[in-house]
């Protein structure tokens, strides 16, 4: 399966370090803690002839620039818009007390990644519960379309 990465995170050689500067490309968003959390597409970088980061609302706007060293700036996440179970079997961990079942996260710009949704055993069983319920109604639906 083609995995696609966000068009705003930068180089996978890059690390993602708590508090570590963020220098985007151009055409990437990132988030100006200087600004209060504003959110802004990169339209220049720092260079020669300019010494900071430029950045415009996403919608257009008024720009601003941001500091060269990206001390204030973070990369903005893509949204996730659901999860997807993976056709694998979920496992328990005894010692854990914790089941694990593998899904596939998707993201608002087209990427996934797989992962694990962790749960302990109450979520397990309120689970259970709800998707008894999920199947019956299903089962209920499809008697009425008959």
């Amino acid at each position: 399966m083609a995995e696609q990465t966000s068009k705003q995170l930068p180089a996978r050689s890059a690390e993602l370090i708590p508090g570590a500067p963020f220098h985007p490309r151009l055409g990437d968003l990132a988030l100006d803690l200087a600004k209060g959390g504003k959110i802004g597409v990169c339209v220049a970088l720092p260079s020669d002839s300019s010494a900071s980061y430029q950045l415009r609302p996403p919608g257009g706007g008024e720009d601003w620039r941001a500091r060269s060293d990206g001390k204030t700036l973070r990369p903005v996440p893509v949204p996730v818009t659901h999860a997807t179970p993976l056709k694998r079997d979920a496992a328990y961990d005894h010692r854990a007390q914790q089941a694990a079942l593998p899904v596939t996260v998707h993201y608002e710009d087209g990427g996934t990644c797989e992962t694990m949704l962790v749960l302990t055993p109450s979520q397990v069983e309120l689970y259970y519960a709800q998707l008894v319920q999920v199947i019956g109604a299903r089962e209920s639906a499809r008697e009425h379309e008959r």
